[in-house]
């Protein structure tokens, strides 16, 4: 009995000096901040460069938040793409692209990639982005 008592007053000694530490020092994190990001985007724009505008229904999307917007910021982050916007309720892509790095085949190829239910349909050239909207049923 006395044996037990003494293994246990050592493995209770052990564990509190290691569990203890005699300098608390503050966990240091490196966060990156996201500020110059818009200018690294606009560097990599050719300003010599033909940019071509394209409409083109998208169906399989369910939500605004995650399948437009993840759709939207995977067609932006392009290198060539000026601006992309995906408008959920119309179920509508609208993308200003350089013609000499983006092709609609590497749209529709980058659409298919954000999630397996995506399908491009009726992608056509435009001068002017559609702003015409949804015609509320009442």
């Amino acid at each position: 009995m006395k044996s037990i008592k003494t293994l246990l007053v050592a493995v209770m000694t052990c564990t509190s000096i290691l569990a203890c530490k005699n300098e608390a020092q503050p966990e240091v994190k490196t966060v990156a901040s996201s500020t110059g990001t818009e200018t690294e985007v606009i560097q990599k724009l050719d300003p010599n460069a033909t940019y071509a505008k394209a409409e083109f229904k998208i169906d399989g999307m369910t939500c605004a938040m995650g399948c437009a917007k993840t759709i939207e910021k995977k067609m932006a982050k392009m290198d060539g793409v000026k601006s992309a916007k995906v408008d959920f309720d119309r179920k509508l892509a609208m993308v200003e692209y350089d013609e000499a790095m983006v092709t609609p085949k590497t749209l529709e190829e980058t659409v298919a990639k954000a999630g397996e239910s995506y399908k491009v349909k009726e992608m056509h050239a435009v001068e002017n982005f559609s702003t015409e909207e949804k015609p509320n049923k009442e």
